[in-house]
């Protein structure tokens, strides 16, 4: 694990020289801002809240649904791109299967407790601040892979990151699902079973993440590239975050 560790510093320290935070910020400012004004034009087509065909099942539903909730929990998943971009960010720089399983579990874990918490015991949280806090999650992986946080001499074990972020991005997922009456019938089972469709939704995100970023290794341009991905991710997290701030204070 510590060699792992090495290359991974390795790696985000050439990214701290060549492409950092500080470096080249022209040409990285006006790539960004282009990519922030494209981001916020497809937000609206973009949202990922519960669609009105599945808000009307769910609000119509009185029983338990294994099936469809699951089909409904893995389809919140993969068109979730706040939570795919932090899962992006998360396995950016990990090549052994090991490490990918256990952050991407971490993740699981933390977004599973409280997406089963919020639900099964009605807790209420701000729909615009939660959202605002996982926009942030993408902008602390994005500033994290860049060597941001070493820059700063801030120093963090990046597991419990990962597992209390993960616990916010739950949170968000409650927040979608408390939006609809959910009929108390059968709610345990099939909140379950939502939650087991997140699962998969996010395996099949994460195999989809991992075969793109296989052939972006293999093709010698990934180290090349990897500065201005991550620099695109942290401006999509602020984009994200900034929405939803503006939302909070607008509704």
């Amino acid at each position: 694990m510590r060699g792992v560790r090495t290359r991974q510093s390795e790696r985000r320290e050439r990214l701290g020289r060549d492409g950092g935070p500080g470096c080249e910020g022209l040409r990285r400012a006006v790539f960004a801002l282009l990519f922030a004004a494209l981001l916020l034009g497809a937000l609206p087509v973009l949202g990922h809240g519960v669609a009105e065909r599945d808000e009307q099942f769910l609000a119509a539903n009185s029983g338990f649904a294994p099936v469809v909730f699951v089909y409904l929990g893995a389809k919140h998943m993969v068109t979730g791109y706040d939570h795919l971009l932090f899962l992006a960010g998360v396995i950016f720089f990990l090549y052994r299967f090991a490490d990918v399983a256990l952050y991407v579990t971490l993740f699981a874990v933390g977004h599973s407790i409280t997406l089963l918490l919020g639900v099964l015991a009605d807790l209420h949280v701000d729909v615009y601040l939660i959202d605002a806090i996982i926009g942030f999650s993408v902008v602390y992986k994005a500033f994290e892979n860049l060597g941001g946080m070493r820059a700063l001499g801030l120093r963090w074990d990046t597991r419990v990151a990962t597992l209390v972020f993960g616990l916010f991005h739950g949170l968000g997922l409650a927040t979608k699902l408390q939006e609809v009456a959910l009929a108390e019938e059968g709610l345990v089972g099939n909140m379950l079973s939502f939650n087991l469709g997140v699962e998969l939704g996010q395996l099949t995100a994460l195999t989809a993440i991992l075969v793109v970023f296989a052939a972006w290794r293999a093709s010698g341009r990934f180290e090349r590239h990897a500065a201005m991905t991550n620099w695109l991710l942290m401006v999509a997290g602020f984009v994200l975050m900034g929405v939803q701030i503006a939302g909070y204070f607008v509704a």
